[in-house]
């Protein structure tokens, strides 16, 4: 049976045929990092940002750290979704409760589309503890905030692209308010974006003697894929060195209908850190994807990643490859 892949046709995103002689199942860009650290005249860094078509091309918002260190959220637009125009000005929210709407800071966002509006979830600061904001936005222009869906501590908050059970669904790590040194991931959903409950254990570390680079944490990336064999979800996972966090990632599959049960999940990873821009910046050894861009005619996914917590990578794969490298490697 044919993979069936859902999505809006995209035959002019950003790609790059395999290397010759590449056997990965995933492989970078050439010219990567394809944002750099100084796109802005305030930035320290850009990274571990997301991106979406709009209106023939690409709309995204981005970390943008400043040379204060605070994090911010900047919008950029693009043609091609390599060449960005990352404007200077701070994302500014309206419509939220003043409780809510004061800003702390706020990073790692996801962007998805879901029926009518993009829907905008970050790691918000709330009384400067980490939680998962929300806002919606039609043009990238306004940006309307809702309340947080979360209580404190919690990150990676990332929807999926349709309700699922005739609600809003989003997949979650509760954390603590540190470099947190543990990490599942979680399922909710809402009726409006305001309340959530159903909440539902999706995933937690793996067993070192199975697959040591997500033994430690591991959080959703992007916004998941919907396929005939599952919702692929790419995910990062955490090991603890001898002498530092390293951050790689890899894939696996969600039930369509019940999310949070896996049907499987990749043993070796994907993408680890590698190349120089990985390996060194201001926080070395990671590789954190947080944005996808696929095609169903075609199959072909581009994935957006922050390295080194300083600049922004993006590695290419074929969907059909990833789902059969991710079943044919599963430690479940």
């Amino acid at each position: 049976m044919k993979l069936k892949i859902e999505g809006q046709a995209l035959p002019y995103m950003p790609w790059q045929d395999r290397p010759a002689g590449c056997k990965d199942v995933m492989w970078r860009h050439s010219a990567n990092p394809i944002i750099k650290r100084d796109a802005l005249s305030t930035s320290n860094s850009i990274f571990n940002s997301a991106v979406v078509p709009f209106n023939g091309g690409f709309a995204g918002v981005f970390r943008c750290d400043d040379t204060n260190r605070r994090m911010r959220l900047h919008v950029g637009f693009s043609k091609n979704g390599v060449d960005w125009d990352i404007e200077e000005e701070d994302v500014r929210f309206t419509g939220a409760d003043a409780e809510v709407a004061h800003w702390h800071y706020g990073y790692d966002p996801r962007v998805a589309w879901i029926e009518d509006r993009f829907w905008v979830t970050w790691c918000n600061g709330y009384k400067g503890q980490p939680t998962i904001g929300c806002a919606w936005t039609q043009d990238f222009r306004t940006f309307h905030q809702v309340e947080n869906a979360f209580l404190p501590f919690n990150r990676n908050g990332v929807m999926f692209p349709k309700k699922i059970n005739g609600n809003f669904a989003m997949l979650s790590r509760p954390s603590d308010n540190g470099h947190t040194p543990f990490g599942d991931i979680f399922y909710s959903e809402s009726p409006d974006m305001t309340f959530w409950g159903r909440h539902r254990h999706v995933m937690s570390p793996a067993e070192f003697e199975k697959s040591a680079w997500q033994c430690m944490k591991i959080g959703a990336g992007p916004i998941p894929i919907e396929t005939s064999e599952g919702w692929l979800m790419f995910f990062h996972g955490v090991l603890r060195s001898c002498s530092t966090y390293v951050y790689s990632w890899g894939s696996a599959l969600l039930d369509l209908n019940e999310p949070w049960k896996v049907t499987a999940r990749c043993g070796p990873y994907l993408i680890a850190p590698r190349e120089q821009y990985e390996l060194a910046g201001d926080v070395p050894t990671v590789t954190f994807p947080c944005a996808s861009l696929h095609d169903p005619e075609t199959g072909r996914v581009a994935v957006y990643y922050g390295c080194a917590d300083t600049v922004t990578g993006m590695a290419f794969g074929h969907i059909d490859e990833i789902i059969e490298f991710t079943k044919r490697t599963n430690i479940l």
